[in-house]
């Protein structure tokens, strides 16, 4: 099966005359069997960017969710609202509070927009999972993924209650897996768990060892250069043919990635498209 992945929200944007960027990641998936939506941006740029780039969102039917932050579900809400209701697949910790909390001791609400309820009334249904699973012909769900690299801290800012006593381990963070003729195509969303652990989770649920192609946040944004260096020594050793990172990877992280696989990495900006055949 052929698929067309199309990035609709990123932080910054490219070429494409009229679109918008946000804090916020939103990927557009089409094949044969369908249109997926993953994640859906902060909301202020989802539709308008689906109507630039001639994307008829009306045409989805499923959306999947890589956790439960704003940047990834507020654009449930416009989506809902104006191309009907939609498939949700998510984890059972998607409507759990979260808040940043920064050095200053000033907290900020970051989780969902929405409740669950409100978006149900909109036509959103919700499949809720903690496993690994199919969404939809050849597209995966990793569900929660192992924590097992000892390198991969993560970010420990982000806390589950608003004065910053619990740190929030985001096990709902997932990404998608697209198995292909070429290898697996892994869409990440923020990647908190960690880009090797994400990685070494979808090839032993797949039983795929070759990675085409991985699109998306990486998180080493917000991660430390010690994180950065055995993320990339460790990245090095899969012969990954498309590195496409964006939204939350941070400019000089993605510096670097352009500089260590010169030809293979691609800046993930609003209306890049990777189109992968049989």
């Amino acid at each position: 099966m052929s698929y067309r992945i199309t990035i609709l929200c990123d932080n910054s944007v490219g070429p494409l005359s009229g679109t918008l960027g946000e804090h916020g990641f939103a990927v557009l998936v089409e094949s044969a069997g369908g249109a997926l939506l993953f994640d859906t941006g902060q909301g202020d740029t989802l539709l308008h960017n689906a109507l630039r780039m001639n994307r008829d969102l009306h045409r989805v039917e499923k959306v999947a969710l890589s956790h439960g932050h704003y940047d990834h579900t507020g654009g449930l809400y416009p989506l809902l609202r104006n191309c009907g209701g939609k498939e949700i697949f998510a984890h059972p910790d998607i409507f759990s509070r979260r808040y940043r909390v920064k050095d200053t001791g000033e907290s900020m609400p970051i989780g969902i927009p929405y409740d669950e309820a409100f978006l149900r009334a909109l036509g959103g249904r919700f499949d809720l999972a903690r496993e690994f699973r199919g969404v939809a012909p050849g597209i995966f769900l990793t569900g929660e993924v192992p924590r097992e690299t000892l390198f991969e801290k993560g970010d420990t800012g982000l806390c589950c209650d608003d004065a910053g006593c619990t740190a929030d381990r985001l096990a709902d963070d997932q990404s998608l897996v697209i198995r292909t003729g070429k290898g697996l195509v892994l869409i990440l969303g923020c990647c908190h768990a960690g880009l090797i652990n994400t990685i070494e989770h979808a090839r032993r649920a797949t039983g795929v060892d070759a990675v085409h192609a991985v699109i998306g946040g990486t998180h080493l944004g917000f991660c430390g250069p010690a994180q950065l260096d055995e993320t990339i020594r460790a990245l090095g050793r899969y012969a990954v043919r498309n590195i496409c990172a964006g939204h939350c990877t941070g400019f000089a992280p993605a510096a670097r990635l352009a500089r260590e696989f010169p030809g293979r990495f691609h800046p993930a900006h609003v209306g890049y498209s990777l189109e992968i055949g049989d």
